[in-house]
C-alpha cells in the first residue's frame, strides 16, 4: 500500500495529475469518494453541455422557418429524455476515465481520503471501514461545491443548486435564478429555451459581471429577446417555501418586491471542500478557504500539495488540469514553467456563448496602458449571417505603444472554440501587426479576430 503519489479527488485536476504521474513512472493511486471524473465530468462541465445542446437543437427546430424549413405540427421537448441523455453522456465519460486509470495502471481507491502525519492517508469507505496507505507525495484535489447563503438555504426541492438543476423530475413553469455567473446564465438559457419563465437576480450592475461590460450588455440584450427577465443591482433577501411554490423577496433600487416561482436556483458561487481532509491535524496552512501553496503547488508541509478549486486562481477545469500536470512534473524532477494565470481563457456556454482572456478594457486602462481597441460585430460577418447567428462581436485590446495583445472578449456562436487562438497568440507574444497580417480563412467566424484587429489599427475593411 505504498505509493509515490496519492491524489485525493479525481476531478479534472486529480485524474489528469494521476495520469501524468503514471506516465512519468511514478506509482500512483487516486482516492475518490463518489465517482471518477469528479463534479466537472459527472455534474458540471460535461452534462451541462449536453443539456445546452438539447436546448439549442430545440431552439433550431422552433426557428426552422428562418432557414426555409417547414415542420408540420409543433415540436415538444421531452424533458425527462433530455435529462436522461445528459446523464448518459456523463456516465459514458466516467467510464472513459475508468479505462484511462486501468490503461495507466493507476489504483483507484473508493472512499473519503484524509491526510495524516508521516505521509499517511486514511481512507474511509462507504461501509464505514477505514484503511491506511502511505505515499511520498500526496496531492489534494478535492474541488468545490455550491456556496450556500444564510438567507438562501438549499432544500433540494424548491431551492436547489446546480446538481439538482440537472436532474429535476419535470420542467418547472417558472424559475428564479440567483446569480449570473457561468452557472446562472447557462441554466437561464437552458430552462428559458425549454419553456420555463426565467428571472435572473444579480447583485452587481451587470450580468456575467467578471466579463467586459460590452459583453455583459450584449448578453443582456440577447437574453431579453429570449424572454428572460433580468434584475441587476438586486438581491434576494428571503425565500418563503411554505406554499405550493416559492415567494422570493427581492431588494431592488426601487424597493422590495416579491417574485413567485416554482423553483429557485442558487448560483452564487462555489465553496471549497476542505472539511475533514486532515488539514488542521497535519498543519497545512489555509487562508480564506484556500490552501496556501507555492508556484508548484507545494504546501507548507513537506510531501503535501494542493491543486484546483482549493487553491488561489481561477476555479476552472482546465486550470486544475494544468496545475496537476505542473505539480507532478515538479515532483518527478522536471523543471516545468509556472502557470501564467493572466493567460487563462474563460468560457461560458449559454447562447450566445462567451469567451475571454486577458484584460478587459476597463482593467487595461486601470493598469495604466494606453490602448487600441477594435470591435467587429457578427452582424457584419458573412458566415454568421449564413448561419443565422448574428448576435455578438469580437472585441480585442492592444497596447498602443508596443502592440502587445492585452485581451480579447467575444460573445457569439462558437466563440468558445475561437478563444484558443488568442491564448496561443498571447503566449507567443504576437503583436497587433502580426495578428492583422495573419491571413484568416473566409468565410469563418474566426476572421472576426482579424477584422477586430484591423478596426483597432484603423484598417478595417468590412465595417
Amino acid at each position: 500500500m505504498n505509493y509515490d503519489v496519492i491524489i485525493i479527488g479525481s476531478g479534472p485536476g486529480g485524474y489528469v495529475a494521476a495520469i501524468r504521474a503514471a506516465q512519468l513512472g511514478l506509482k500512483t493511486a487516486v482516492v475518490e469518494k463518489e465517482a471518477l471524473g469528479g463534479i466537472c465530468l459527472n455534474w458540471g462541465c460535461i452534462p451541462t453541455k449536453a443539456l445546452l445542446k438539447s436546448a439549442q437543437v430545440f431552439e433550431y427546430i422552433n426557428h426552422a422557418s428562418d432557414y426555409g424549413i417547414k415542420i408540420n405540427g409543433t415540436a415538444d421537448a421531452d424533458f425527462e429524455a433530455v435529462v436522461k441523455r445528459s446523464r448518459g453522456v456523463a456516465d459514458g465519460m466516467s467510464k472513459g476515465i475508468q479505462f484511462l486509470m486501468k490503461k495507466n495502471k493507476i489504483d483507484v481507491i473508493m472512499g473519503f481520503g484524509k491526510i495524516k502525519t508521516g505521509g499517511k492517508i486514511e481512507v474511509k469507505t462507504a461501509d464505514g471501514n477505514t484503511k491506511e496507505y502511505t505515499a511520498k507525495h500526496t496531492i489534494l484535489a478535492t474541488g468545490g461545491r455550491s456556496r450556500e447563503l444564510p438567507n438562501l438555504k438549499i432544500d433540494g426541492v424548491k431551492v436547489i443548486e446546480y446538481r439538482k438543476a440537472m436532474s429535476l423530475p419535470a420542467l418547472p413553469k417558472s424559475m428564479v435564478i440567483v446569480g449570473s455567473g457561468a452557472i446562472g446564465v447557462e441554466f437561464a438559457y437552458f430552462y428559458a429555451t425549454m419553456g420555463t419563465k426565467v428571472t435572473i437576480v444579480e447583485f452587481m450592475d451587470n450580468i456575467v459581471p467578471v466579463e467586459d461590460e460590452d459583453v455583459s450588455k450584449q448578453l443582456n440584450r440577447s437574453f431579453k429577446k429570449l424572454g428572460i427577465d433580468i434584475m441587476n443591482k438586486s438581491s434576494v433577501e428571503s425565500v418563503d417555501t411554505s406554499g405550493s411554490g416559492c415567494k422570493v423577496s427581492v431588494k431592488t433600487e426601487k424597493g422590495n418586491i416579491v417574485l413567485e416561482a416554482d423553483i429557485v436556483l442558487s448560483a452564487v458561487g462555489m465553496a471549497t471542500n476542505l472539511e475533514g481532509i486532515g488539514l488542521e491535524e497535519v498543519g497545512v496552512k489555509t487562508d480564506k478557504g484556500k490552501v496556501l501553496v507555492d508556484e508548484f503547488y507545494k504546501t507548507n508541509i513537506a510531501g503535501v500539495y494542493a491543486i484546483g478549486d482549493i487553491v488561489a486562481g481561477q476555479a476552472l477545469a482546465h486550470v486544475a488540469s494544468a496545475e496537476g500536470i505542473i505539480c507532478v512534473e515538479k515532483i518527478a524532477g522536471y523543471s516545468p514553467e509556472p502557470l501564467d494565470y493572466g493567460n487563462i481563457p474563460g468560457c461560458t456556454y449559454c447562447s450566445p456563448e462567451i469567451a475571454s482572456v486577458g484584460l478587459t478594457e476597463k482593467k487595461a486602462i486601470e493598469a495604466g496602458y494606453t490602448i487600441k481597441v477594435g470591435k467587429f460585430p457578427f452582424s457584419a460577418s458573412g458566415k454568421a449571417s449564413a448561419a443565422g447567428v448574428k448576435d455578438g462581436f469580437v472585441k480585442i485590446i492592444y497596447d498602443a505603444k508596443y502592440g502587445e495583445l492585452l485581451g480579447a472578449h467575444m460573445i457569439g456562436a462558437n466563440v468558445t472554440e475561437m478563444i484558443a487562438e488568442i491564448v496561443v497568440a498571447r503566449k507567443l507574444e504576437v503583436t497587433g501587426h502580426e495578428m492583422l497580417k495573419a491571413v484568416h480563412p473566409h468565410p469563418t467566424m474566426s476572421e472576426a479576430i482579424m477584422e477586430a484587429t484591423a478596426d483597432a489599427y484603423g484598417e478595417v475593411i468590412h465595417l
